[in-house]
């Protein structure tokens, strides 16, 4: 191979790489800002990557170490930073800062950052999007109650009034706030969705850069109730300040608000902002008419998307999906067809054998409950005997899954309670 092919390769693999490549000189020019950096930053454009250069050095990606290393010649390693990127987007990364120094003595300082995100939201995650604007009209719901939910967000989105989301965790509480971003009769420029459940100087400087700013903007608070009272009241004056406008709020929550009050959990000045507005989302055992039609939506796009065969369950399968109380309500059903579906290949319906461990021992467990046997880990005949680990690991999951349960998804409480490092439990839920 010649030079130059060389220097081809070598910039088609940084284009590639799962990991985000930012590369400076001396006099803080960029030499390399890979495909995965503008991803992590929200830029597409080597325009406005241009434009950006120095703001980018200085804020977004805690790229200021370069010059550190630069001037230094040491590394600087594991950095972790979370920051809000150009698309609104929370971002958590780790990076290391390494100098290279070429044979003319010159250093180059180069960052190479890794993505963290998904690990920081295992428990948080929304819906998936499909890769499509989320609205009213792609939501399979067919119960009453959804169909009044939907009925009165539309209201919500015609009047632009702000709207409280009651619900637990799962129950698409994200997918209605984002409907009504896209029912908006004049829309809005941008859906910003604002985790509440950590970094709270971040989040506001986020919604003070936004809400002052000369576009609309739909801002959707998850679980607003995990802020400290004094950034609840912080945002209130926020909002209150800037009534004026036409941005549309949104604010969801895990419980009854009169209860959050009584509890020191819920500003009362917040909730009296939002309480024009209270939706309730039922849980997905309050409508398990539900169920099925999400199914049924979730391998339609398989099909589309992968040309898989699968066209649903088994009649045993669909009757075991209809009892079971999903206590992690949608998110637990997408994330149980998402397993099913990873070790599909011919198969036209998913049969009972294709289920995985622990949804078959979380079934039974909530028979035996339903049947009066308290004891969670008993057996009774020999084919219900299985092997050691396996059962240990079914006990494990199920300890965990409960854990995070009471503790309302918090992965840093659970850890505490569990007796675990934080990165200890995430490591456990990345397994199961």
């Amino acid at each position: 191979m010649t030079k130059d092919e060389f220097i081809e390769l070598y910039e088609f693999m940084g284009e590639q790489i799962d990991t985000g490549i930012c590369a400076i000189d001396e006099s803080g020019q960029i030499l390399f800002y890979n495909k995965k950096m503008r991803e992590m930053n929200g830029l597409s454009e080597q325009e406005e990557q241009q434009r950006l250069a120095s703001e980018l050095l200085d804020i977004d990606l805690k790229q200021d170490l370069l010059h550190q290393v630069m001037a230094t010649r040491e590394p600087v390693l594991r950095v972790k930073h979370t920051f809000w990127n150009h698309n609104g987007e929370e971002i958590s990364m780790i990076s290391d800062y390494r100098p290279f120094i070429t044979k003319s003595g010159k250093c180059i300082a180069v960052q190479f950052a890794r993505d963290v995100t998904q690990q920081e939201f295992l428990m948080d995650r929304p819906l998936s999007r499909y890769g499509a604007p989320l609205t009213f009209d792609i939501i399979t719901a067919v119960s009453r109650s959804m169909r009044q939910v939907i009925q009165q967000a539309k209201i919500a989105a015609m009047g632009r009034i702000p709207v409280m989301l009651i619900g637990e965790s799962g129950t698409g509480k994200d997918m209605i706030a984002e409907g009504i971003h896209h029912e908006l009769k004049e829309p809005n420029e941008r859906f910003i969705t604002l985790i509440c459940r950590r970094n709270e100087e971040p989040l506001i400087r986020q919604i003070e850069k936004y809400i002052a700013g000369s576009q609309n903007y739909t801002f959707f608070a998850e679980r607003i109730e995990y802020l400290s009272m004094d950034a609840q009241e912080r945002i209130t004056e926020l909002l209150t300040a800037h009534a004026e406008r036409n941005h549309v709020f949104i604010a969801s929550i895990g419980t009854d608000p009169i209860d959050l009050i009584q509890q020191g959990r819920l500003s009362k000045n917040l909730y009296y902002l939002f309480s024009n507005l209270t939706i309730q989302v039922p849980a997905l055992r309050e409508r398990r008419e539900d169920i099925m039609p999400f199914v049924e939506d979730y391998f339609t796009r398989r099909r589309i998307n992968f040309g898989v065969r699968v066209q649903g369950l088994a009649p045993k399968v669909e009757e075991l999906f209809l009892s079971y109380d999903w206590p992690g309500n949608l998110k637990e059903l997408e994330v149980l067809l998402d397993d099913i579906s990873s070790l599909l290949t011919t198969e036209e319906y998913v049969e009972l054998h294709m289920l995985p461990a622990y949804f078959k021992w979380k079934t039974k467990q909530q028979t035996l409950r339903e049947d009066g046997d308290t004891n969670m880990f008993a057996f009774h005949e020999k084919q219900d005997l299985r092997p050691l680990d396996e059962y240990m690991r079914e006990v494990e999951d199920y300890y965990i899954t409960r854990a995070l349960e009471l503790h309302d998804g918090n992965i840093s409480q659970t850890a505490r309670t569990l007796g675990l490092h934080r990165q200890s439990l995430q490591y456990r839920l990345r397994k199961k």
